[in-house]
């Protein structure tokens, strides 16, 4: 028989199997020991015990009594068939009734004259004062002192999924911590331990399942906390200084074609532009890889930044007099293929009069812009140029980082909202060449500096804090359902001026659409978008009651509002050429209206475009909303954001009331870090970052605190020899969390 260990798959641990097994791995939870660090969300305190007179007077409230069992039977309700489990409880003092809806198997397993301790809310029927589908155990005796688990206590309750409740965790994970708890290796150094009186780690692991008091559980939280963001702030600090043990191309920098570039654009620089560029220059010059973060607002100019250092690296030799020797290419990424190939026309514009060879790789383009003109090449001629040094800047989606793609001597990397490009994609870029490229990337998304101080702890940043002088500020506008016709005569005004007009939406199809679709195929209604108790009569109060959709408004808005405008859909699900076609029309003032998903969230400029009409804005976050509302005055036009709500009781929400009060992208993400918490700001899903690490990152004094004892550790000790079980900790936890 095998001999059940902390590192035994979940699938051999008794009461678990391979069906739970399956559904706890949705939580990344593949060992003894991965169950035993899955925390609560949360606690419910049943720990005081009533007596049930006592606990009939607290109709609303949530109580905890102990009681026998007299009665108990199932029946099912007339109108839906649905199981109804029906008891009366009595202690000395007084009976209560209790229902459980939906539970036949309780019949089963709670037998009259059994004892039970119940823990929920007391509510009110025409058949008097019962507990409504409370928590339940079993008890020896009533007023026993016994150890319970699901009620008369500070109970754990977890994330959930489909079929793997807080109960059933419970049940499982109790008897693991008995058996198991005392194994768990002390991880964080004795030193750290004692300076911030943390609990050793089995005693913390216990209180946090099943604390004695909230004060224990809080001290367990605290250790935790600390201890996720300290891992953090470990691999990203380590990161750095792999880094700076590889060299890079020294790239001296020529004031001279800086001031040549800077003196042939249409605009000036502002300060902060020149501040940033001249930081970046500086790094180029050494040997050491540059890891810099460019942050700044929505259309404070970071890409005329970035192609200063791009043509800097690419041309700087010609002038310099030490020179470079060969000249070096520049790899530019953005997320997305429209983002890529306005990248493309805006640096080619910007560079035509400095003799530089352009490429543009998405998926399926491939381009060429040489002495004033581009061409469309294929893909396999622009890989050759490319590899033999024929292009000096190459603008791409991920495809420049696919197989095949080879560079004679990159020396630069440039992200657009890519920031954690990480070192392993770098190398994949070089193919293991001696040199590392540098890499510079961009954001317009603001980074408060508890994250800043964290997730992006390895890179250095830059920030542009003031926008281009001719800029109007973005008037932003609640406005209420009444002042909905009002807000379409303004924007027909607006398009009769020759101005665009973006309408964003949450979603591309309603509930409703999909209901009546459904219900014209015939067959069985199913889907995530079915609500519950669903009923054909409903569907109209559905449609009415749902945030608007793109679809249903497209034929609304073109048919009924707006029918003598040029209006059009763009979304996600469309091909690249067709959104590229759109929104080239858009921009060339051949559409009107653009209908949109968050599509259209990073990097699209068109500056003909002055209104930004959001709908449902209460379901976007308020960097989000930012963004959107960036896509508007990007010229010296008056620009305006319209927000749309569900319900008109959302117009109070504080992030929308924040967006109309600042147009100030960082003081936003302050924020929202404060209102929705870094868990929804950052997007604990997508980051991989524990929920204790999320939440801890809300307070400046533990970041920094995390990262003081992080720095200290790594410069004593930069491999952790002197500290295996951390090392092997942060081991595990790398490969658990990523920052992509």
């Amino acid at each position: 028989m095998e001999v059940i260990t902390l590192q035994t798959s979940i699938e051999k641990i008794p009461r678990v199997g391979v069906a739970y097994a399956k559904k706890l791995k949705k939580f990344g939870i593949k060992t003894v020991q991965d169950l035993l660090f899955y925390f609560p969300a949360r606690y419910d305190d049943f720990s005081q015990i009533v007596t049930i007179a006592e606990a009939r007077n607290k109709l609303g409230e949530t109580a905890c009594v102990q009681g026998e069992i007299i009665e108990i039977e199932t029946t099912k309700s007339f109108y839906n068939r649905m199981a109804i489990t029906k008891a009366v409880i009595q202690d000395l003092t007084a009976q209560i009734n209790v229902m459980w809806f939906n539970q036949p198997y309780l019949e089963k397993s709670l037998k009259e004259n059994d004892f039970i301790c119940l823990a929920g809310k007391v509510s009110l029927s025409k058949e008097g004062l019962y507990f409504n589908s409370p928590a339940y155990e079993r008890i020896n005796e009533i007023g026993e002192n016994e150890e319970l688990t699901h009620t008369g206590r500070i109970v754990p309750v977890y994330s959930e999924t489909r079929g793997v409740t807080s109960r059933w965790l419970r049940y499982v994970i109790k008897p693991l911590l008995y058996r198991f708890c005392d194994q768990i290796q002390e991880s964080l150094p004795k030193e750290i331990i004692k300076k911030n009186k943390f609990l050793p780690i089995q005693e913390a692991v216990w209180q946090l399942h099943f604390p004695d008091s909230f004060e224990h559980a809080d001290a367990a939280k605290a250790r935790f906390s600390f201890e996720e963001l300290f891992l953090i702030q470990l691999n990203v600090l380590k990161e750095k200084i792999r880094l700076m043990q590889k060299k890079a191309h020294a790239c001296p920098m020529d004031a001279d074609l800086m001031k040549k570039f800077t003196d042939s654009l249409p605009f000036q620089l502002t300060d902060s532009q020149k501040k940033c560029a001249f930081a970046i220059l500086k790094d180029l010059e050494k040997n050491v890889p540059m890891s810099r973060l460019l942050e700044g607002d929505v259309g404070s100019g970071k890409t005329v930044v970035a192609t200063m250092a791009a043509l800097n690296v690419v041309k700087g030799h010609a002038a310099s007099a030490k020179g470079f020797g060969e000249p070096k290419q520049v790899a530019f990424m953005a997320p997305t293929e429209i983002l890529a190939k306005q990248h493309f026309k805006t640096v080619s514009e910007a560079l035509k009069n400095f003799d530089i060879t352009l490429g543009l790789m998405t998926g399926k383009d491939a381009r060429i812009y040489k002495e004033g003109e581009t061409t469309e090449v294929s893909k396999k001629s622009l890989l050759g140029d490319l590899e033999n040094g024929q292009l000096d800047i190459v603008i791409g989606t991920h495809s420049l980082i696919q197989k095949g793609v080879e560079f004679k001597d990159l020396a630069l990397v440039i992200l657009d909202e890519q920031h954690r490009f990480g070192v392993e994609q770098r190398d994949h870029l070089i193919k293991n060449k001696k040199l590392v490229p540098h890499l510079l990337s961009m954001t317009a998304t603001p980074i408060p500096r508890t994250l800043a101080l964290t997730v992006y702890g390895d890179l250095d940043l830059s920030l542009i804090d003031e926008m281009p002088a001719n800029r109007k500020k973005i008037k932003t506008i609640l406005v209420e359902p009444s002042q909905r016709k009002e807000a379409y005569d303004f924007i027909r005004k607006e398009v009769a001026g020759g101005k665009g007009v973006f309408v964003i939406f949450p979603k591309i199809d309603s509930a409703a659409s999909k209901l009546k679709e459904a219900i014209a195929k015939g067959g069985e209604i199913t889907g995530s978008f079915v609500p519950q108790n669903y009923t054909p009569m409903s569907l109209s109060a559905l449609a009415i009651s749902e945030v608007k959709a793109l679809k249903d408004e497209y034929e609304r808005l073109s048919k009924e509002v707006f029918p003598d405008l040029r209006i059009t859909m763009l979304h996600g699900k469309m091909k690249p050429a067709e959104k590229e076609r759109i929104m080239l029309d858009f921009k060339k003032g051949e559409i009107d209206i653009l209908l949109s998903t968050s599509v259209v969230e990073v990097g699209v400029d068109v500056p003909r475009a002055t209104i930004m009409m959001i709908e449902g804005a209460e379901r976007f976050g308020l960097s989000q909303l930012h963004q959107f509302r960036g896509r508007v005055g990007r010229n010296d036009m008056q620009s305006y954001c319209f927000l749309f709500t569900t319900d008109p009781s959302m117009l109070n929400r504080k992030r929308l009331k924040a967006l109309v009060e600042s147009n100030n992208g960082f003081e936003l993400a302050e924020k929202d870090l404060e209102i929705r918490g870094p868990g929804s700001l950052y997007g604990t899903v997508q980051s991989g970052i524990p929920d204790m690490a999320m939440q801890g990152l809300s307070n400046i004094f533990l970041v920094e605190k995390t990262r003081a004892a992080a720095k200290e550790i790594l410069e004593k000790d930069p491999e952790l020899k002197e500290y295996p079980e951390l090392k092997e900790r942060l081991k595990a936890f790398q490969a658990r969390i990523h920052f992509e």
